[in-house]
């Protein structure tokens, strides 16, 4: 969670090695999911930070514009660093996820929480835990209060309902299944490393 400046240029930092690494500035201006990218980590040190809502808005503003018109609902603390968004396209995200360091994530996943009409004190355990180094493909859908292992790819249109929380499994299918083992998230650029 970036609770300083220090941990807020480090998360960053992360992000753009984890999509390959071009300079910020020039990233920032012609690549709109590096935008959003900076503007979520912006985002969440605002108000980890506790700044002055009249610092806040603006950038709450500009964030929220710009995940609308990427079709992206993601909402803040749910990345640790090195995140990778590979696309713009649909992209939800369930507030209460929590994903580790070192994801990559494709355009068209899914990752929501039970079904449950539940107290939102209570919510974060209804919701997946993914661990680091977890490649997500095109289409993945991750439901419930489900855990992902480390170094997991989850392959383009898995259904994952259920835990998998050895590490370096492969999962495909709806519903997914073990279709390899020992992966090593090779498909992750590891910016937080």
């Amino acid at each position: 969670m970036i609770t300083d400046w220090a941990s807020f240029k480090n998360y960053l930092r992360a992000d753009f090695r984890s999509r390959g690494g071009h300079g910020y500035l020039r990233s920032f201006i012609f690549d709109p999911v590096a935008r959003f990218t900076v503007l979520m980590r912006l985002h969440e040190y605002l108000i980890n930070t506790r700044k002055p809502r009249l610092l806040t808005l603006p950038i709450l503003f500009w964030f929220r514009r710009l995940s609308v018109r990427m079709g992206f609902s993601v909402g803040p603390n749910i990345f640790g660093p090195g995140v990778s968004i590979v696309h713009y396209g649909l992209l939800v995200i369930d507030p209460t996820t929590r994903i580790g360091k070192n994801c990559r994530i494709h355009m068209g996943a899914h990752i929501g929480g039970a079904a449950l009409f539940v107290d939102p004190a209570e919510a974060h355990k209804f919701s997946p835990r993914i661990g680091d180094n977890v490649y997500i493909g095109p289409g993945a859908k991750l439901y419930g209060p489900i855990v992902i292992g480390d170094n997991a790819v989850i392959g383009a249109n898995a259904v994952v309902t259920k835990s998998f929380p050895e590490p370096g499994l492969t999962l495909a299918g709806a519903p997914a299944k073990i279709i390899g083992r020992d992966s090593s998230g090779e498909r992750v650029l590891k910016g937080a490393d």
